[in-house]
């Protein structure tokens, strides 16, 4: 079975990594709500969309990898 990565375009990975490096501490992990409103208030992001997916990206880029941890599992078992 093949699990594919969901796919980005880059500037929201670079706006996205650029945020996260400047305010490392602005950024709740899991919490996409806060991230979102976070996003709008640092950035000039005019989209809603783009706006979206960038707080999208931060909240899955914080969160832990937990679908890594129970593939592990499975595959060791």
């Amino acid at each position: 079975m093949i699990i594919l990565g969901n796919i980005r375009q880059t500037s929201i990975k670079n706006t996205a990594n650029e945020l996260i490096k400047k305010y490392p501490n602005e950024f709740i992990t899991g919490d996409f709500q806060h991230n979102k409103l976070k996003v709008e208030e640092l950035t000039d992001v005019r989209s809603k969309l783009l706006r979206n997916r960038i707080a999208g990206y931060i909240t899955r880029r914080l969160s832990p990898h937990i679908r890594d941890i129970d593939r592990s599992v499975i595959y060791n078992e």
